[in-house]
């Protein structure tokens, strides 16, 4: 099978090549390299004989100019839920790339008659009733309280897919969700096959170190470095939560996905997280961190910060009704490759800081 992955120099990009093309794949990608650290992804992909274009997707004639795939696998986004507001970037920048992007892939797909994989995010779903939650404290971590009612769509075990969408998700999240229906459209449209993968919070080793974007890299790393740290919001005290999945886990269903036969248009849209068994507050984090590396001081600081949500975590049982998929990895396997990668890569915040 001929893949093209986008943002093949991220994480995630880079992650799913090396794993595909193990897996006897012909793997190729493009990359605008403007994260920092993406571009010392390029020579190792290199080296084991894949294809690494610079491109930019917002360029049209760019794509149009791409070698032939026989499915395209997107891992490119802006990825902070800040993006657009934080005075960083600009909120056309945000669109432009995240969903004037997607359409200039799909018209990619079109051309070539290539299937689509969008990974998308748990940040589709809706804020305001994630922030009016009722919670309880268990263990250092926040919990939906079952002896409440719960919003529709939402149990102990997560959020399912029917939980709702309606605004206000974050300027991000909404580029991700018109990506969603914009794929699912050109896929009925022009008769390619699609997918909608949202995906938990994506950790591994070589995440870069962005506390927006790689929580878990970004804590473990700064940790061990004896960096600053703070609890952000949530009364200053950690226990806002999160779930935790290798991107190398998406790679059997992905391979599911290139030879699936045409699925109706609700099945091809699943959650892909750890769930509720890899769910993780800051203050586990942190006490995972003082065990693996020794004491450092977390400054609480109630201050809140726009869009945060008190506990996200994605139920993916529909994903392993459709496809059979469950998650290999634990949150302590990942988060121990994180850590080895820390200790091998001192300077790593600084090759993946905003330059």
């Amino acid at each position: 099978m001929r893949i093209l992955i986008t943002g093949i120099c991220g994480f995630v990009g880079s992650t799913l090549a090396r794993s595909l093309h193990a897996a006897g794949h012909a793997v190729a990608g493009f990359d605008n390299f403007i994260r920092p650290g993406s571009e010392s992804n390029r020579a190792p992909l290199e080296r084991l004989g894949i294809k690494v274009l610079t491109a930019d997707l917002r360029d049209a004639p760019a794509m149009d100019a791409l070698p032939a795939a026989d499915f395209v696998v997107d891992a490119a986004a802006n990825p902070s839920v800040l993006a657009g507001v934080d005075g960083k970037t600009s909120s056309r920048e945000l669109v432009d790339h995240n969903l004037t992007g997607t359409i200039n892939v799909l018209e990619y797909c079109k051309a070539h008659k290539a299937g689509f994989i969008l990974l998308s995010t748990s940040r589709v779903y809706s804020i305001a009733p994630l922030t009016a939650l009722p919670v309880v404290v268990k263990n250092d971590a926040l919990a939906p309280d079952a002896a409440k009612s719960l919003p529709a769509g939402l149990t102990v075990a997560g959020l399912a897919e029917d939980f709702t969408t309606t605004a206000p998700i974050s300027l991000y999240g909404a580029t991700k969700l018109a990506s969603e229906a914009m794929a699912l459209e050109y896929g009925e449209t022009f008769g390619f096959p699609v997918f909608i993968n949202r995906c938990g919070v994506l950790a591994g080793a070589g995440q870069f170190g962005r506390a927006d974007q790689g929580i878990f890299a970004y804590w473990i790393n700064a940790w061990r470095r004896r960096r600053p740290l703070k609890y952000l919001g949530f009364g200053g005290h950690g226990h806002q939560v999160r779930d935790c999945l290798h991107p190398r886990d998406l790679v059997p269903v992905l391979e599911k996905q290139f030879l699936a036969p045409k699925l109706a248009v609700g099945d091809r849209l699943a959650n892909f997280s750890g769930g509720a068994t890899s769910a993780m507050s800051l203050k586990q984090l942190s006490d995972w961190c003082a065990g693996r590396f020794g004491p450092h001081t977390v400054v609480q600081d109630g201050t809140p910060r726009p869009f945060d949500i008190p506990w996200i975590v994605l139920d993916p049982t529909k994903a392993k009704t459709i496809w059979g998929w469950k998650p290999a990895m634990p949150t302590p396997a990942i988060l121990e490759e994180i850590a080895v990668h820390a200790e091998q890569n001192a300077a790593w915040l600084e090759l993946s800081a905003p330059r």
